[in-house]
């Protein structure tokens, strides 16, 4: 897994995002077909390449010939999770349009679910919020850090009429992040491009120490006398002498959930999106033992994760928190064995793989195949990976 950079010296939108993506090497026509599952129509995708400053960008455009109905942050969820999305996919996306939509209710004073998406409604802007969330996917980053943002200047027209740039709703959802208010000749930070940033991105500290494995570049519509107007995004891995990652802790203590049901709920949190699933023997009061449920998992899912603790469990109740993690620098190789090939997880740091670990799935397969003792199965896998890694 990678760590994204965007590099937002021009802002960014929700199109520019998606053509940075496909620049990246995000394939067009998987997003395509990505795209017509979420059942809308009358309109097009298109992709193409355009100059600007000697930069040749990606230009991602949502043709749309056919008059759209308003949707509302409801009828959107449902929409997407009934696409048959990848879970992390329809999760991340989810996200996106329920950070925009809790940002709209307060500044219209109204809640998540009543609010009216005009603009993001549209299906230009749900299309370029699923774009971002599944090319993120496919390109398989895992962290994603932004730049401090060019917030613009002057003003800008709305369906409620004269607004000041930054827009209400994008300013609420860049709390919290390094911005330059008055960097800009107009508009530079759409809300649609704000509320990915606001979902899935933290702020950058610069300097940022970065090793660079691509760059995409992706094209935006204005054109600036003072600046290229693309979004550059820098795909590789940060360097700290370890790879870094944020994920949610969710925790509960469960003292009265019949034991057998515990293999159960672990399958199902995995398929939930689940990274890892705990189960720590504990005390609670009055001398009654317990169970300790710990599960991490990735910001984007911590509703669906907890929506399957509360439908699989008999706790009333949560804690969960952020929690950084250092981790080794890791890729997984296929390898060829006398038992079929089977994959291996290796881990490093400074180029030195440290850990070699045969995926548990492919090696069980293959010694059920040959009736092989399994033991034996992975430590061939092991030896294999030494000898493709010399």
């Amino acid at each position: 897994m990678s760590t994204g950079y965007l590099d937002a010296f021009s802002g960014l939108s929700g199109d520019m995002v998606a053509g940075a993506l496909i620049d990246c090497g995000a394939d067009f026509g998987e997003l395509e077909r990505v795209a017509a599952s979420l059942g809308m129509g009358g309109y097009r995708l298109g992709i193409r390449r355009k100059d600007v400053s000697g930069i040749a960008a990606a230009k991602f455009e949502v043709e749309v010939f056919e008059r759209q109905p308003e949707r509302h942050f409801a009828e959107i969820r449902r929409m997407v999770e009934s696409a048959g999305l990848a879970p992390r996919v329809s999760a991340t996306a989810v996200a996106i349009f329920e950070a925009l939509a809790i940002a709209e209710a307060k500044v219209h004073q109204t809640t998540p679910d009543e609010v009216h998406f005009h603009e993001v409604g549209a299906v230009d802007s749900i299309i370029d919020i699923v774009a971002a969330a599944w090319g993120l996917d496919y390109l398989g980053v895992s962290e994603l850090l932004v730049s401090p943002l060019p917030m613009g200047s002057g003003f800008a027209r709305s369906q409620h009429g004269i607004i000041p740039v930054p827009p209400p709703a994008t300013a609420e959802l860049l709390t919290g992040f390094p911005i330059r208010l008055g960097d800009g000749p107009s508009e530079m930070v759409t809300p649609t491009g704000a509320a990915i940033v606001k979902a899935l991105a933290r702020p950058a500290s610069l300097p940022l120490t970065f090793a660079i494995g691509r760059i995409g570049y992706g094209a935006g519509t204005k054109h600036f006398d003072d600046r290229p107007n693309v979004l550059r995004l820098l795909i590789g891995n940060t360097w700290s002498g370890f790879a870094t990652d944020e994920l949610i802790e969710i925790a509960a203590n469960i003292d009265d959930l019949n034991p057998q049901i515990y293999d159960h709920l672990s399958g199902r949190l995995f398929a939930a999106g689940a990274r890892d699933v705990s189960f720590t023997p504990i005390v609670m009061k009055k001398g009654r033992p317990a169970i300790l449920l710990t599960v991490l998992t990735e910001p984007a899912l911590r509703e669906r994760v907890a929506d399957t603790i509360f439908r699989e469990t008999t706790t009333i109740g949560l804690r969960y928190h952020t929690v950084g993690r250092l981790k080794l620098a890791r890729e997984v190789i296929e390898v060829a064995t006398r038992f079929g090939p089977i994959r291996v997880k290796v881990s490093g740091m400074e180029g030195e793989a440290l850990t070699l670990s045969p995926e548990y799935d492919d090696c069980h397969k293959a010694a059920l195949a040959a009736d092989a003792p399994l033991k034996l199965v992975m430590e061939e896998a092991q030896q294999s990976a030494r000898k493709t890694l010399a």
